[in-house]
């Protein structure tokens, strides 16, 4: 079939479902093999052919963070709303390039000229374009976090490991200083003995003064947007623009509140390296304004994480809302602010609030750190001490994006895969769950179950998808 530069539109024939239905086959996996090596060719004569899934906002930006690298071939451009304003840069950046609106007909399609793909769509719908890619052998760099509910995290792992494919989660930072830092440190003992974390996301969100008792009233669907698409694997929900183009983050059925938007940012080195796992128990200390529909105003949730090896016991406690500070020690001075974070996604960077950051308490040191590839600094007379004794830090190879595509060649591993980036996502979501039931959760990670809360237990497997996107929990 001819495909041409004119948006692909969508159908809700069986011929839209056919592409999915075929991966569920016997011998599927196998006509679809994974390549992590094209040939004989290595990255230095051959690009990766990416096909981006959402390209606008902060899907933009991925897009053409991939592109500076010059290692990928954009092949193909999928969005539910084409043609909206901001989808325009990119649209112009590659006029020619084949445009689809159901990344399931983009795959039906185009499939065999896909390497890899980038999804940067709404938190929700992360988890039915990942799972095609990866059954299709596929390679994937999914934003953070790569998943709504634990359920979907762990089938996105399984996936990652049955298709033998490169996955890399979006926290850029994992491939910057901090990285590389944090595990230098941990390696010659610096960080050690660590008992307590405090990690903080104060600036406004979007549901910051929000109150709401229901769904958003039915508005009419523009006609640029296909809106059953966007609702991918999400519970119905009649359209109302407050649920689109970022608005989608201030609630449950879509969004992953500040935790899920910047704990992966803030803590995922300590998350990593200090090997946390899964929390035994995550605690709502102070809730404002808690709601069923969207994220509380303020929170502060208590992350408890048991001994691991020769590590003690260890407590994360995270703090978001405006007024909702955490306690710092005396001599924490100025904020620490990495340049390379994107603004968000209303173009607006507040310059008064405190940017966030963490602190790490060890039995002997005390580390203060900022979000992303912030680096560590240690705190007060033992810290200036130490400062000319530090192991030198080796320089990143290279940055988040040409590390998956390197990965995707063969070259390089990546360094925030889904095996470990998941374990980060799902501690992420059990909090998200004490904050949606307002209540202490127990969590027993040898059955993955939540055992003394029958509805966040439930709650686990996220909302039933929708009759025609059941299929994309068997890939």
């Amino acid at each position: 079939m001819k495909i041409t530069n004119e948006i692909q539109p969508s159908s809700p024939s069986i011929a839209r479902r056919s592409f999915v239905k075929t991966t569920l086959t016997a011998g599927s996996a196998a006509f679809f093999a994974p390549r992590l090596v094209f040939g004989a060719e290595t990255s230095t004569t051959k690009k990766v052919n990416l096909a981006c899934c959402g390209i606008g906002n902060r899907a933009a930006e991925i897009i053409k963070e991939f592109h500076k690298t010059g290692l990928a071939n954009i092949v193909a451009l999928c969005d539910t709303d084409m043609g909206a304003p901001h989808t325009a840069a990119i649209l112009k950046m590659f006029p020619d390039v084949p445009r689809f609106q159901d990344f399931r007909q983009m795959f039906d399609k185009m499939g065999k000229d896909i390497d890899a793909v980038s999804v940067g769509t709404p938190d929700f719908s992360h988890f039915p374009i990942s799972m095609l890619a990866m059954s299709l052998g596929k390679h994937v760099y999914c934003e953070k976090p790569m998943g709504q509910s634990f359920r979907e995290l762990q089938l996105m792992m399984a996936a990652e490991k049955k298709y033998k494919i490169a996955a890399q989660m979006g926290n850029q930072g994992h491939s910057e200083a901090n990285y590389f830092q944090f595990k230098t440190w941990v390696d010659a003992g610096i960080i050690k003995d660590v008992t307590q974390i405090t990690a903080y996301m104060n600036t406004a969100r979007r549901w910051h003064g929000m109150k709401v008792s229901d769904s958003l009233p039915k508005q009419p669907v523009p006609d640029m947007l296909d809106w059953d698409t966007w609702l991918a694997t999400a519970q119905f929900h009649e359209y109302n623009k407050g649920y689109i183009n970022g608005e989608w983050r201030s609630w449950y059925d879509f969004g992953n509140g500040a935790l899920g938007d910047w704990g992966a940012h803030i803590f995922d080195t300590a998350h990593e390296f200090l090997k946390l796992g899964l929390p035994t128990e995550v605690e709502p200390v102070m809730l404002e304004g808690h709601s069923t529909f969207i994220f509380p105003q303020a929170s502060t949730l208590a992350f408890r994480f048991a001994a691991r090896g020769d590590m003690p016991p260890l407590e994360l406690t995270w703090y978001d809302g405006q007024k909702n500070l955490p306690p710092l020690p005396a001599d924490m001075g100025g904020s620490v602010i990495d340049p390379n974070i994107p603004p968000p996604s209303t173009g607006k960077v507040e310059s008064k609030a405190r940017p966030p950051g963490k602190v790490i308490y060890s039995k002997d040191l005390v580390f203060k750190g900022g979000s992303h590839a912030t680096t560590l600094e240690i705190l007060g007379d033992k810290g200036k001490d130490m400062k000319s004794k530090l192991p030198e830090v080796p320089k990143s190879p290279s940055n988040h994006f040409k590390n998956f595509l390197l990965a995707c060649q063969g070259e390089e591993t990546c360094r925030s895969s889904f095996a470990v980036a998941g374990p980060l996502c799902q501690a992420m979501a059990i909090g998200i769950l004490a904050q949606r039931v307002n209540a202490k959760l127990a969590f027993d990670s040898a059955s993955n179950q939540i055992t003394n809360h029958k509805v966040a237990n439930e709650l686990l497997a996220g909302a039933p998808p929708r009759k025609e996107w059941e299929q994309f929990f068997k890939l």
